[in-house]
């Protein structure tokens, strides 16, 4: 062993004299001289930062919280539907994107290339107008629910002597100035000549300059949205200048804003638990054959096999579902009726606390008894309503079609396809338009157009998101042996489909047009992760008393329920190093902290709501 040792050590020293003095250098270098990183994996992670905490945002911020405030869902109980009354009290959150992971790395990607000379500085714009791009986006996503926050300040420390570690807290009406100044600036560097590529780096544009210059465009009209009841003539200031950038805005679906992380990436393992449709929300999407209610909300249980399997079993079926169903002479199942499949299979439920208490409503709250039947010793129950549909959050779900008990067992499992997210949209910035172009802004085109091009492109990025999440109905229904039922029940965009929905009154700006386009920025915002709860907010829809899309009130015990305009903020405590700063940042909103009570939570508003409608009032001409 010993004479190997020996000839192990000979070999070694062969090898190190053997070794020529300038590799050895090289090996031995001093760290702090290293090349430096290529700034567009640097440049990468920022955009990757982008969308991260996507299981807290979608569990707590949107199904707890937004979408029950908002009536697009109810809160997610279990063969049930509806709201508790404590649906209104905050408890745990997952607030949103978090800008403190992009701004240090952003602001490093920055100085690097601050300290190049003059000729690669500006070969490297573009970058610098990408991180700014990622940065205020993302800072928005918090803004909308606490207000102020350390912004101006954040990440300083590494280029101050003492380190900055007490930034301040900007307020909201600084941080909008703020943001508009850098994506100005953003926007000029973005569109500068001969710039350096991120190319596949870039897992949003892959290079595209120009259409990041579009996306700061669009975050340029999200500030002015904002705007609208706080400072209007800036807000359409905004507007004009959008419609009249020399870089332009999002106007295609090749340009929106398409989070990939990768092939890999199928969003959070663990499920959301998303609720029940607003039944308000359902049946406007249902009555209009909007082809959106297909992909926001999943098909109910009750296909023409289910149907049949109550029948046979001798229960009564839910009176929503039964009012469609058409029976032969023979008591069974002969067809759909009304619209027919797939939308007979689409249902909400109240919101209303005191209407699970009604027996009128059991049909919808007494799911898990009412829709329980046994046929050949199998007991099974069924979803007469829909859950809002988490495929679109989440990808990696597998999948059991409803047939009756003991029947067939049709999945779809496995082949999980990567999550795409969408932030940011042409169907977005058309809409925006739309409404700045009826409160006034001196723009080109006219908000029908702008209305009808938003429209569209929200109906067709969704039906594109539905086929590349591979949800569960998109190309056929297979519990139908029937080909031609399946087909017709599927939930792909068909021929037509378009034209006919915006020939249709709830979508003519003619009459309360600015309520109409308030509902189509609502519906649009309701696949995305961010903006619901601004827009509902702003824009006092749904409006009580609609004959559109009406909201609907919500009383426990015959008194309407508050609910919160923000988030809870937690009180600072003297052992934080920034404690002055995070006092006076709550004195000077006027917020209490550290408690939940949705009272409190509504009327203590953050500025840009001040002079926003009440929930349900409709939009402020």
């Amino acid at each position: 062993m010993k004479e190997t040792y020996k000839i192990i050590l000979i070999l070694l020293a062969v090898f190190i004299v053997g070794c020529d003095k300038e590799d050895f250098a090289e090996l031995n270098s001093d760290p702090s001289i290293l090349a430096e990183p290529d700034l567009r994996y640097s440049t990468a992670k920022v955009i990757n930062d982008m969308y991260t905490n996507d299981y807290t945002l979608w569990f707590y911020t949107n199904f707890d919280y937004v979408y029950p405030w908002s009536q697009i869902t109810g809160a997610n109980v279990e063969f049930a539907a509806g709201n508790p009354e404590t649906f209104v009290e905050m408890g745990a959150q997952g607030g949103a994107q978090n800008v403190y992971g992009i701004i240090p790395n952003a602001k490093d990607i920055r100085a690097k290339i601050e300290a190049l000379p003059e000729n690669e500085k500006a070969a490297m714009r573009g970058i610098v107008g990408v991180t700014y791009a990622a940065q205020v986006a993302t800072a928005l996503t918090q803004t909308d629910f606490t207000g102020s926050m350390i912004y101006t300040e954040a990440g300083l420390a590494p280029y101050t002597n003492p380190p900055l570690i007490t930034p301040v807290y900007d307020q909201q009406e600084l941080l909008f100035d703020t943001w508009l100044a850098e994506l100005d600036q953003a926007i000029v560097d973005l569109s500068a000549a001969d710039q350096f590529s991120l190319g596949t780096q870039d897992i949003i544009y892959e290079g595209d300059y120009g259409k990041w210059a579009k996306f700061c465009n669009l975050l340029k009209l999200r500030i002015a949205a904002r705007l609208v009841n706080a400072n209007r003539s800036k807000a359409l200031g905004i507007a004009e200048e959008v419609v009249n950038s020399s870089a332009g805005y999002m106007n295609a679906l090749d340009e929106d804003f398409i989070y990939t992380r990768g092939i890999e990436y199928r969003g959070t393992g663990n499920g959301n638990q998303p609720g029940t449709g607003g039944i308000n929300l359902v049946d406007f999407l249902r009555d209009n054959k909007d082809p959106r209610v297909r992909f926001l909300f999943d098909k109910n249980d009750f296909n023409a096999e289910v149907v049949q399997a109550f029948i046979d079993a001798g229960r009564p079926l839910p009176s929503y579902v039964e009012q469609y169903v058409v029976l032969d002479g023979s008591g069974n199942f002969e067809s759909w009726s009304g619209p027919g499949e797939p939308w007979v299979r689409y249902h909400g439920a109240p919101l209303s606390p005191d209407k699970q208490q009604d027996g009128a409503y059991d049909d919808y709250f007494q799911q898990a008894s009412q829709n329980r039947i046994t046929l050949d010793g199998v007991d099974k129950a069924y979803y007469s309503t829909s859950h809002f549909a988490e495929k679109t959050t989440r990808t990696g779900i597998d999948y059991t079609y409803p047939t009756r008990p003991g029947g067939r067992l049709i999945q779809k499992i496995g082949n999980h396809p990567p999550l795409e997210v969408i932030l940011g949209s042409s169907a977005e910035t058309n809409l925006y338009l739309a409404e700045f172009k009826l409160l006034g802004a001196n723009i080109s085109g006219s908000a029908q157009a702008y209305f009808n091009q938003g429209v569209e492109l929200s109906i067709r990025r969704m039906d594109i998101l539905a086929k590349n999440s591979e949800t569960y109905y998109y190309e056929s229904d297979p519990v139908y042996m029937d080909e031609t039922m399946a087909e017709m029940a599927s939930t792909k965009l068909k021929d037509g489909e378009i034209a006919d929905l915006l020939a249709l009154p709830d979508y003519d700006l003619s009459t309360d047009g600015l309520e109409k386009v308030y509902i189509q920025q609502y519906i649009n915002f309701a696949i995305t992760p961010h903006d619901t709860y601004s827009t509902v907010r702003r824009s006092g829809i749904p409006r009580l008393g609609s004959s559109i899309l009406p909201w609907e009130p919500i009383l426990a015990a015959g008194t309407p329920l508050t609910i919160p305009r923000r988030f809870e903020i937690g009180s600072p405590t003297e052992d934080n190093v920034n404690f002055e700063n995070a006092k006076k940042s709550v004195e000077e909103q006027g917020f209490t902290t550290g408690t939940n009570d949705p009272n409190i939570l509504n009327t203590q508003r953050i500025w840009f709501d001040i002079s926003n409608p009440n929930y349900g009032e409709g939009p402020k001409n």
